[in-house]
């Protein structure tokens, strides 16, 4: 296209196009008027829109939102027809906001082919069927229950990945960035992320009397199962399914959870080898941290196989859709999808604004924010190490993102086992000795926004990395309530109902002990008095006593 400069002053300026004449609208900074940067506008092949005065202003507005954007010179406009419309700011400022949304089909990168590693869990989920108080084992377990009952769309996820940034370690968007974190996964599966030491895969291999107590098996049933696949000792889920449902059908809730939880562990949580519990998950099991080794594996399996160009990511599938759902928005254009769109499609529609970008209830809590002499956080997973970065999930922990953070709070950490030339593992181990976790003392009150030096970054970073797929237009921002309740908030209300219980629980052993002892202080009380009854009846005795003898010894 045969293009002028346009006038940085800021005045309309015409120019001339393939496609014909047109002028520059500026784009004003809504809050200080101050012009930013200029958009280009230009006849369409639409034809011609009325201009605001003649009051056919939403007519633009459904044109800006059918027409595909541009880029110019750095810049990302929209091609609109001639308008006849006033320096008024508030005309200007609307204009722009319809007309600006960002486009990548300035070079677009191949997608990768991707599969996952989904384990059938059919019989995992009819054993949950024995849990009678899911509430109860909730508060035991966490909510593993909820792992087992996710109805993944695969769809989904094979479309979110290819968003993954390898630099960064993150989803990397045309103008924002979302960075599964410690926190969120520990949120999702109510499971606090303990301060001792995480699975390291250097623990020795569990003896079969720790196994037998925790699994409240007998030690021989234990060594004629334990057996060698793929290079790792493990047991059989079948033998151990068998077990599990004889113990649920006779009524022994501690061993039936026991086991329960370790198939979930073993099957679910840390898939690897189809049937087949190996001695990394009994591990994690008998550790009771598996949140990092949990984030660990989604990172480092996704980061290795994106080298790669390809192939089967190993991780808990239905915990990285389960965080990966409620960032998505709950507008009545996306959640409806009336044009049937693409995952790709409705991925590519969403801007900064359309995130979901926190849960409320994250706010009170401490971030881990790096480890030991790290400036970020090392995960170390089963199959190798790698790093994420809590610097770019400000804004999902309910922080502001003011700017690019510093590239040393960027360093990106990687080794496989068995490949692990600069002995990261032993670094990484060490690390977790030495946690260093941020509050708002240190991050700022609660202020979940992305100003716009930190914006301009990541646009920058979506231009250099290159999307997959061409620009959508932008979804409707109007934004309505769901009309049923969303599972997560089915949970929230399950959670606050425990925590109630709990307080319930808490405050009738307060109510006991006081009423126990004022009980108590009652008795005390009555024995006091009569004493003091009985001290005062003596007292008059005394007194009567007294004087009688005076009155004897009166002349």
């Amino acid at each position: 296209m045969n293009q002028k400069s346009p006038d940085e002053s800021g005045s309309s300026q015409k120019w001339k196009a393939d496609t014909g004449f047109g002028c520059w609208i500026p784009r004003f900074d809504e809050s200080t008027g101050v012009l930013r940067q200029n958009f280009l506008v230009s006849p369409s092949r639409v034809g011609i829109v009325t201009s605001p005065a003649d009051s056919s202003f939403s007519n633009l507005s459904s044109f800006l939102l059918s027409v595909d954007p541009i880029e110019y010179d750095g810049c990302v406009g929209v091609l609109i027809p001639s308008l006849r419309i006033t320096d008024s700011r508030s005309h200007l400022s609307l204009v722009t906001r319809r007309c600006v949304f960002q486009t990548m089909d300035c070079g677009r990168r191949n997608t990768k082919k991707y599969s996952f590693r989904c384990p059938d869990l059919k019989e995992l989920k009819k054993l949950a069927s024995f849990v009678l108080d899911p509430l109860d084992f909730k508060q035991r377990h966490g909510k593993l229950l909820s792992i087992l009952s996710a109805d993944v769309v695969e769809g989904l996820l094979s479309v979110l990945v290819q968003f993954y940034d390898p630099l960064y370690r993150c989803f990397t968007c045309p103008d924002f960035q979302l960075v599964p974190t410690l926190e969120e996964y520990s949120h999702i599966l109510g499971i606090l992320v303990s301060s001792r030491v995480t699975f390291s895969g250097l623990e020795e291999i569990p003896r079969s009397s720790i196994i037998v107590e925790a699994l409240h098996l007998k030690k021989s049933e234990i060594e004629a199962h334990w057996v060698k696949k793929g290079g790792l000792f493990g047991l059989p889920s079948d033998f151990l399914i068998k077990e599990v449902t004889a113990f649920a059908q006779a009524g022994s809730v501690d061993a039936f959870e026991a086991i329960f939880v370790f198939l979930i562990y073993g099957l679910a949580l840390f898939p690897n080898i189809d049937g087949f519990v190996d001695v990394n998950a009994i591990r994690l099991f008998l550790i009771g941290n598996p949140v990092p080794t949990l984030l660990g594996d989604m990172y480092f399996s996704l980061h290795l196989w994106n080298s790669k160009g390809g192939g089967t990511i190993f991780c808990c599938i239905p915990l990285l859709y389960k965080w990966f759902i409620p960032h998505l928005p709950q507008t009545l254009a996306f959640v409806e999808n009336k044009q049937c769109l693409r995952w790709s499609q409705r991925l590519m529609s969403l801007t900064n604004d359309d995130i979901v970008w926190y849960d409320p209830s994250l706010s009170s809590l401490e971030i881990i924010d790096c480890y030991g002499e790290f400036s970020n956080v090392a995960l170390i997973g089963t199959q190798g190490g790698i790093n994420y970065n809590p610097a770019l999930a400000r804004h999902q922990l309910g922080f502001p993102l003011r700017e690019k953070p510093n590239n040393t709070l960027l360093e990106g950490l990687f080794y496989q086992e068995g490949k692990d030339p600069q002995h990261l593992k032993q670094e990484m181990v060490h690390a977790w000795h030495n946690v260093h976790r941020k509050g708002r003392s240190e991050l700022g009150p609660c202020n979940c926004v992305a100003l716009e030096a930190y914006t301009l970054w990541v646009k920058k970073r979506a231009l250099e990395l290159k999307m997959l797929y061409p620009c959508e237009r932008p979804m409707s921002m109007v934004v309505v309530e769901p009309l049923t309740l969303p599972n997560q908030d089915v949970e929230e209300l399950e959670d606050a109902f425990v925590k109630m219980k709990q307080e319930k629980d808490m405050w009738e052993e307060c109510f006991r002990a006081l009423s126990k002892k004022h009980e108590e202080l009652q008795l005390e009380y009555k024995d006091k008095d009569a004493l003091i009854e009985l001290l005062e009846d003596r007292e008059e005795d005394r007194s009567y006593s007294f004087g009688r003898v005076l009155t004897c010894l009166q002349p």
